[in-house]
């Protein structure tokens, strides 16, 4: 069973592709993403409020931290 739906996917595909062309901006600062793993988070972020199938934020435990 697939962890994200498609509708995901292409709001994730079409954020890293907005990212490399460099249209894509973060925040109320309005700033251009430079990291690829940042331009995931937006597109996952963005499928959330959409509604689509998103496996959970990972959490971090103090175990992560040794």
């Amino acid at each position: 069973m697939p962890k994200e739906s498609k509708k995901t996917s292409d709001t994730v595909k079409k954020a890293v592709h907005k990212q490399k062309r460099g249209t894509l901006t973060s925040g109320k600062s309005g700033k251009k993403v430079k990291n690829r793993k940042q331009a995931i988070a937006i597109g996952l972020s963005e499928a959330r409020e959409k509604g689509a199938k998103v496996p959970p934020k990972k959490r971090k435990t103090k175990s992560d931290d040794k």
